[in-house]
């Protein structure tokens, strides 16, 4: 078996390899070498996070030949992402059909990969994509495309220097490297955090966590868990504990009644992809406010691997209000009562808050928000869709005041943080390759405007001959005098 799997990838190895050199990729560079007054070298474009979004934009780079670039990631290699850490679904939501990251290549296609190994029969059983397959593919894919992720560093600090970006690293040898563009391929949590209510202040800190913690489930065995939110993120964390023992799982729920549609996808088309950026600010709002307030359900199979259980519960119109810890056992007060419990997990999501990114400390201030140019009309409000940033075409920070920080514009948000402005092609499966297409687009022409001196001297320096002088040879004009003619 394992031969026979070697060799199916092997031969869409080398398809691949034959598709790329077709399409002329890697293309070759074009951008000029660049150097500090110091001497120091200037990296092009470096990736921040080496996880999905980081990998297909790092290769639509590359198809741009745009090549002097470093793709940086803080996590061990395999353990970018989300997917093998606090990821804690069984299967992806997304259809297997998607192309995902493929950037318009059949080859790189999940699909491709998994064929390659387990035959098209098998692929036609295939009902989701398994979490733990979906990392071995993007595994795959970085090395198939020979994606030179840098792992174990992580950029702690960008500040302004001359044109160009100073990102200060922990981890690797260096200690700080200069860059003309920042890509933040930085997931659900690229412009924020966790989102973390105030009611768990007062209570120690091993008796609750965020679903994006690494939480012990097994140390839950025989304990009473409480989860708040019934969002995928929720309900896959009461999966992991009712799995692993847990006595009892009540998840607490603010609304009344149960999300069961799934809006955005039931307009998923590539004229909403190509079309929502383009809209005005009000329809874009429109859209995003519709899908928040509504709230995407979470999978059919996560939510029936909750509810075998018998000692699962669902408690609707059962808010959280506050808690505290007895000495004993955290006592949560709820729109219904209070219930005594010995774990809470919080299943609530990320904010979004530039200024919680320590990358951007003292400066994301000046990012220009979503609440700083659009006041949505009466009832529409939402403050947290509001604390978005106001990205351009290109997913590049705008400067809240014209002339305070025009730096911030080298530094794209290729997350979660672009969704308000640019839709979902910064992080969602369905839009990525759209989304990463976008920014290497934006990025070699903004590259391109800032050389365009040396390019115009290129132009006229070429001096490459396609004719040497021998493929033709100079014709006598004809003799047109009256007695010739």
């Amino acid at each position: 078996m394992t031969a026979k799997l070697s060799d199916g990838l092997e031969l869409l190895a080398a398809r691949i390899r034959h598709d790329l050199a077709c399409l002329n990729v890697p293309a070759p560079n074009w951008v000029p070498k660049r150097s500090a007054p110091s001497g120091e070298r200037v990296t092009d474009v470096v990736v921040m996070g080496g996880g999905m979004c980081g990998l297909v934009a790092a290769f639509a780079l590359r198809v741009g030949g745009i090549r002097n670039m470093r793709i940086l990631d803080r996590n061990a290699e395999g353990r970018e992402g989300p997917w093998l850490t606090y990821a804690r679904m069984e299967t992806l939501r997304s259809p297997k059909t998607l192309p995902g990251p493929a950037y318009g290549m059949g080859s790189l296609t999940f699909r491709a990969w998994y064929e390659a190994q387990f035959g098209t029969e098998a692929w036609e059983e295939l009902d989701k994509i398994p979490r733990p397959m979906w990392m071995g593919y993007l595994s795959w894919y970085r090395r198939v495309l020979e994606l030179p992720v840098e792992n174990g560093i992580e950029i702690t600090r960008v500040t302004p220097e001359g044109d160009h970006l100073r990102l200060f690293l922990k981890g690797g040898g260096e200690s700080s490297i200069l860059t003309r563009r920042l890509v933040m391929a930085t997931g659900r949590d690229g412009t924020g955090g966790p989102n973390i209510p105030g009611f768990v202040n007062g209570l120690p800190r091993h008796l609750w966590a965020h679903s994006a913690d690494d939480i012990d489930f097994e140390a839950l065995r025989g304990k009473r868990v409480a989860v708040v939110g019934i969002g995928a993120s929720a309900v896959d964390n009461a999966a992991e504990a009712l799995e692993h023992g847990a006595a009892e799982v009540r998840h607490l729920i603010r609304r009344t009644e149960m999300p069961t549609v799934n809006k955005m996808m039931g307009i998923g088309s590539y004229g909403f992809t190509q079309g929502y950026a383009r809209l005005p600010d009000e329809w874009r709002w429109r859209f995003m406010h519709y899908s928040f307030v509504t709230q995407t359900p979470a999978p059919r199979g996560s939510t029936l691997r909750v509810s075998r259980h018998p000692n699962a519960h669902f408690h609707f119109g059962a808010g959280v209000q506050a808690a505290r810890f007895d000495g004993q056992q955290i006592l949560l007060d709820t729109a219904r009562g209070t219930l005594p419990t010995d774990f809470l997990i919080l299943g609530t999501g990320f904010r979004i808050e530039p200024a919680a990114r320590p990358e951007l400390a003292g400066d994301a201030d000046k990012i220009l928000l979503w609440r700083d140019c659009f006041t949505p009309p009466p009832g529409l409000e939402h403050p947290e869709l509001g604390n978005f940033p106001y990205v351009g075409p290109g997913f590049a920070f705008r400067e809240k005041v014209p002339g305070t920080a025009p730096w911030l514009g080298r530094i794209h948000c290729f997350n979660f943080g672009a969704t308000v402005s640019l839709g979902k092609v910064s992080g969602d499966i369905p839009g990525i390759s759209d989304g990463a297409r976008w920014l290497a687009e934006a990025i070699a022409a903004s590259l391109y405007a800032e050389d365009v001196e040396t390019h115009w001297q290129a132009l006229q320096s070429y001096d490459k001959p396609e004719l040497l002088g021998d493929e033709w040879r100079v014709s006598e004009w004809p003799d047109l005098t009256e007695e010739n003619a």
